[in-house]
């Protein structure tokens, strides 16, 4: 075999297992910024849903002749029905900030898909209480 035969076998031999040992590093950095992706996903949701449900409180609560309780029931039954998958163990608060504003602030876990990571979310809402005036 001449001089040329044996480098380019050589030189295709060296080339064995690169594509593999590529893989090995590529793969876990890719799966790993997948997971954060859909981690990013999951704690949009889950401030959305959060927000929309201080929304809806706050809306309850201002409304004249209604009260904090009535407030807080809204944004509880809200939290529970429509973000079940996305915001977990939702906590609602209703406060009197001052005479004319009312503060509805809804919390909760963000389902975790990194495991060991745990994320929570506050949205607040204030809004002015109605008063009518004859």
């Amino acid at each position: 075999m001449s001089l040329a035969g044996r480098q380019a076998r050589a030189s295709r031999s060296d080339d064995r297992g690169a594509l593999t040992l590529t893989y090995v590093v590529i793969l876990p950095v890719f799966f790993l910024f997948l997971m954060a992706v859909i981690q990013a996903s999951f704690w949009f949701l889950a401030r959305d849903a959060a927000l929309a449900a201080a929304r809806q409180g706050a809306d309850a609560a201002r409304a004249a002749d209604s009260s904090l309780t009535a407030g807080h029931a809204e944004a509880m039954s809200f939290a529970r029905a429509v973000s079940s998958g996305y915001l977990l163990g939702p906590r609602a608060t209703v406060r009197q900030v001052n005479a004319a504003t009312i503060a509805v602030t809804v919390s909760g876990h963000v389902p975790s898909f990194v495991p060991g990571l745990s994320v929570s979310v506050h949205e607040t809402v204030q809004a002015p209480v109605e008063v009518f005036h004859s």
